[in-house]
């Protein structure tokens, strides 16, 4: 199991490395075109209307929301997958190997959602945010690790993984209770019954990808009209796709690694260049000042390094969990910072917290600003705590 194991984290870790620099990149784009003459064709590109529907069963939305509801499901199946292939023979397969990644990924959630409640308390309005700091965006994250290139241990990429995607677990139970709408409830028994079948296919054994897909989409279609949000039936899809089917052929890890490319690739880059481009024109420094942005540059700084840095050690020291041989604490708090970069999941909580136009800058305005300097930050610390000879050896062979 380990030699089939490794081969596939290494290649997670390359192809989310990979993405994230394509993320930043869209990042910084949609920040140029904001502020640039393009600016009001952005924003007609991004509200065109997109139908689709078969008879009665329209769905109707601009193109933002068919990016954020529609292409995003695609990268909430991916996580899906991952996470189910972490429980069943990864990170999270065994309490040694668990425990630390989990008090860290729980402190890392619980401690920016306190720090953000505890800044927008006297302004009500904000309070519905307070799951955006509580992200972590593991592209991106990745993707600032690989400009150290290989001197940062793979125990620690591991690491930061681990947290990540337990981090993804919690996002996704979180948008699932607070930021669901009015429920349909015939619309959520149609998904009900069509994950049944899903259930029944993976039952069967059947190793072919398309009744998944075909399957999915379908449940994707009802959970968005139901008023779940519809990304979490990328999620359960996920659920449905066995590890093992007939012939010993392996369909999840086949899904996945066909996914990562797309995802890594396209879909979270659309999703970043839709999402990130806010006008700073006429906004002065101390906009970020305001209780809302605040609160969700504070809580992805202070939060995650208290939460992950302060849980991982507390656990340590009672024993409830160990640190890896090749891991030093300088490195955690490097990864607590790396850790604080929300960019996506942030934006895509956000998104779904408020409906104001200004909020919703505000809210990009906090991400960016939190974001971008815990990027900084946690690249300069991690790479003051590499060892000097090493850097000195990469510096000859270039």
């Amino acid at each position: 199991m380990v030699s089939r194991v490794a081969p596939m984290l290494k290649d997670f870790l390359q192809k989310e490395s990979a993405g994230g620099i394509v993320l930043i990149i869209a990042a910084a784009l949609a920040l140029a075109v904001a502020n640039s003459p393009l600016a009001s064709a952005y924003a007609d590109i991004l509200g065109i209307p997109v139908v689709a529907g078969i008879g009665s069963f329209v769905i109707d939305k601009p193109m933002l929301l068919w990016i954020n509801d529609g292409l995003m499901a695609v990268f909430f199946f991916l996580v899906g997958l991952e996470v189910k292939r972490e429980i069943l023979e990864g990170q999270l397969s065994s309490w040694d190997k668990a425990s630390l990644p989990l008090v860290a990924a729980l402190g890392g959630m619980a401690i920016p959602a306190i720090v953000f409640l505890g800044i927008n308390m006297d302004t009500p309005e904000n309070l519905s945010g307070w799951a955006i700091p509580a992200a972590t965006d593991i592209a991106f994250a990745l993707g600032v690790l690989s400009l150290l290139g290989p001197r940062v241990p793979v125990a620690l990429k591991a690491l930061l993984l681990a947290i990540a995607v337990i981090d993804d677990i919690g996002a996704i139970a979180i948008i699932a209770i607070f930021y669901s709408g009015n429920i349909d409830t015939g619309m959520l028994g149609a998904a009900g019954i069509v994950f049944v079948a899903l259930i029944a296919v993976n039952r069967m054994r059947v190793a072919s990808s398309i009744p998944y897909i075909l399957l999915s989409i379908l449940m994707w279609a009802f959970v968005l009209k139901s008023g779940v949000h519809a990304t979490l039936a990328g999620v359960a899809a996920a659920m449905a796709v066995p590890l093992i089917a007939r012939g010993d052929s392996r369909p999840l890890e086949r899904m996945e690694h066909a996914l990562h490319p797309w995802v890594a690739f396209l879909v979270i880059p659309i999703f970043g260049f839709a999402n990130a481009g806010v006008s700073l024109v006429g906004v002065e420094a101390s906009a970020v000042l305001a209780p809302l942005p605040l609160g969700i540059a504070l809580g992805l700084l202070i939060g995650k390094q208290v939460g992950i840095f302060g849980f991982a050690f507390a656990a340590v020291k009672l024993g409830f969990a160990k640190l890896p041989r090749e891991v030093s604490w300088r490195q955690i708090h490097a990864l607590s910072l790396l850790a604080a970069i929300g960019f996506t999941m942030s934006l895509f909580i956000g998104n779904l917290a408020f409906t104001d136009a200004a909020m919703v800058d505000a809210v990009k305005l906090g991400v960016l600003a939190g974001s971008g300097i815990a990027a900084l930050a946690g690249y300069f610390l991690l790479r003051s705590t590499l060892p000097a000879v090493n850097r000195e050896e990469n510096t000859e062979e270039r």
